[in-house]
């Protein structure tokens, strides 16, 4: 129940979001119509093709973006000719004329009202360009349509998101119609009210043709809801590893005095912690089970070592573990894979020893101990107590102080002597450096078609077909594109044959991109460009001052670290060898 009511919560803010904006000034110039026989009808239009929309792109893959880039082309037909209408009478009257011609009954109607059949038309329209306007819930329920499969929650979830938006618009229209009348009785001006909502419309349509409405909008807006949306998200539901950022690491970290105060009240047992058995194999330690971790207080870290959030949160546990060690503190990492190549045993080992890891790690590369505490995230952390019980968990980056007052906690229970000293301090480098959190507004991005979006190469992507592919001339921000020829399957793309490209427009900090090499682990060049130029200072810890890099084995790639203000930039990456695997862009 609790993600419907996000999701309802959600579609109620969209509202006063950027990127609905546009859209507004047409539902507003139907206020003065009958609302039970002009806005009803739009708004059950709206939602339920927006529903539809996003329903059926989450099982039908990669030509549902096509299908609906080409719906949001004809809507943005329909917004004109209507906008032209209310600015000229005789438009109106021409569009009119295949209803009229429906019979003298619906002429009469028609003069009085439009039809239902033409709100709900119009309906339609208003929900295919609001299709892509979705901030972080809605990009949640879809996250899990895509890792679980379509299923009627998503579809009713859907529905939710759609029928909490279509009420807000529904109580601005009500209220726009009071207004609107209001206007009427004491001013007389109908026509030029018209003729004014006409011309906001027609600006509405070029905003949305141009792209504006994610960009100037978003930076002009006094009303932005995706942080609110994201707020929720954080605060009833976990944030799944669906973005190269996550909200937690916003969180403002509370003073000493409140951490103090609210770890001094108990934590609740939350459950037994189950069996670490189905490890398929243990790294820096023997097998770990109930008779070695006896009296222990463990936290166990779920991570995979191509995730950038569970390497932001790595520097911490390290420092927890060596700190707490001598107090009966044992940390677990339990590595279970989200791409492929995470499952091979020879990775992990490796990426373990390379980010200097020393506490034991299980690795479950067969989801056993994942399924066994019912998880979901990455990262997650569970602190289990002296007697075996999960007492804590938190889900995502951030609220380290927190994390560390509940390990303090837990083992001041066995041990009222533990020695007060300062939480730990620490300072990553690289990819484990922590996040500029308030300026990403660019999300995790999958390249291989299962979870893809927002990709904009003007051919149509084939499955696991060998296909050419080039860029367009233009990218809004959070939209890539591909060039070459490349094979693109569920989870990743490999390019055929050098050279070829990635392109993405992205507004952030930090810029990663998972990468493996060519077959039989055949290293693969590559040169990046920042707005055309080598990247110079911006460069991330992966690339020189160039933009040159190898990839030579399966893993995160920082190549862009912003030096100096954030802003919209377009990143570039040649491959100047084939074989390339390219799996998912993260962003900090």
């Amino acid at each position: 129940m609790l993600i419907y009511l996000l999701a309802f919560v959600g579609g109620i803010l969209t509202i006063v979001s950027p990127c609905i904006l546009p859209v507004l000034p047409f539902v507003f110039s139907r206020a003065d119509q009958p609302f039970r026989r002009s806005g009803l009808p739009l708004l059950a239009g709206m939602a339920i093709t927006f529903a539809a929309v996003a329903s059926v792109a989450t099982v039908a893959g990669a030509w549902i973006v096509r299908a609906n880039q080409i719906g949001r082309s004809l809507a943005l037909v329909v917004f004109l000719a209507m906008g032209l209408a209310l600015i000229f009478p005789r438009i109106a009257e021409s569009l009119s004329r295949p209803f009229v011609r429906l019979g003298e009954r619906v002429q009469r109607k028609a003069e009085a009202a439009p039809s239902i059949g033409q709100s709900l038309l119009l309906g339609v329209a208003t929900g295919l360009l609001w299709a892509p306007c979705a901030g972080p819930i809605l990009g949640l329920i879809l996250t899990g349509a895509a890792v679980r499969g379509a299923s009627a929650q998503t579809a009713f979830s859907l529905l939710t998101f759609a029928l909490g938006a279509a009420l807000s618009m529904g109580v601005a229209l009500l209220a726009g119609n009071k207004v609107f009348m209001l206007m009427k009785r004491s001013l007389g001006v109908e026509a030029w009210i018209r003729r004014g909502l006409g011309v906001a419309v027609l600006l509405g349509v070029v905003a949305i043709a141009f792209g504006w409405d994610q960009g100037v909008l978003t930076r002009i807006s006094l009303a932005s809801t995706s942080g609110v949306e994201q707020n929720l998200v954080d605060r009833l539901l976990p944030v799944k590893k669906a973005s190269g950022t996550s909200a937690d690491a916003a969180q403002a970290q509370p003073s000493m005095t409140m951490m103090a105060a609210r770890n001094a009240q108990a934590l609740p047992v939350e459950g037994a912690m189950p069996s670490l058995d189905g490890a398929v194999a243990w790294l820096n330690s023997p097998p770990l089970g109930p008779k070695e971790l006896k009296g222990k207080v463990v936290l166990i870290d779920f991570w995979t070592y191509s995730c950038i959030n569970c390497l932001r949160s790595i520097p911490y546990i390290e420092a927890w573990a060596e700190k707490y060690k001598g107090d009966g503190l044992v940390v677990i990492g339990v590595h279970t894979p989200e791409f492929a190549f995470e499952k091979d045993q020879a990775n992990v080992a490796r990426a373990v020893r390379e980010l200097k890891i020393t506490y034991p790690v299980a690795i479950d590369s067969n989801y056993v101990i994942w399924k066994a505490f019912n998880n979901e995230y990455w990262p997650a952390h569970y602190f289990i107590d002296r007697q075996g019980k999960i007492r804590y968990h938190h889900f995502g980056e951030g609220e380290y102080d927190k994390s560390e007052q509940v390990i303090r906690q837990l083992l001041k229970e066995g041990n009222t002597t533990l020695a007060v000293t300062a939480l730990v301090q620490v300072n990553g480098v690289g990819a484990e450096a922590a996040a500029d959190t308030e300026d990403i507004q660019s999300p995790e991005t999958y390249i291989g078609y299962e979870r893809r979006q927002n990709f904009v190469s003007p051919e149509a992507l084939k499955k696991d077909s060998a296909t050419l592919y080039t860029s367009p001339g233009r990218l809004d921000v959070n939209q890539w594109a591909l060039a070459g020829k490349w094979i693109v399957s569920d989870e990743r793309a490999v390019l055929v044959a050098a050279p070829g490209k990635i392109i993405f427009r992205f507004h952030a900090r930090d810029l990663h991109l998972v990468l493996g090499p060519a077959k039989g682990n055949k290293p693969v060049r590559f040169r990046v460009l920042l707005d055309g130029a080598a990247p110079a200072d911006d460069r991330g810890t992966d690339v020189d001052a160039q933009g040159d890099g190898t990839v030579k084995e399966y893993r995160l790639y920082q190549l862009i670290r912003q030096k100096g203000k954030v802003e919209d930039r377009t990143f570039q990456i040649e491959f100047l060898d084939p074989g390339v695997q390219a799996f998912a862009f993260t962003f900090g």
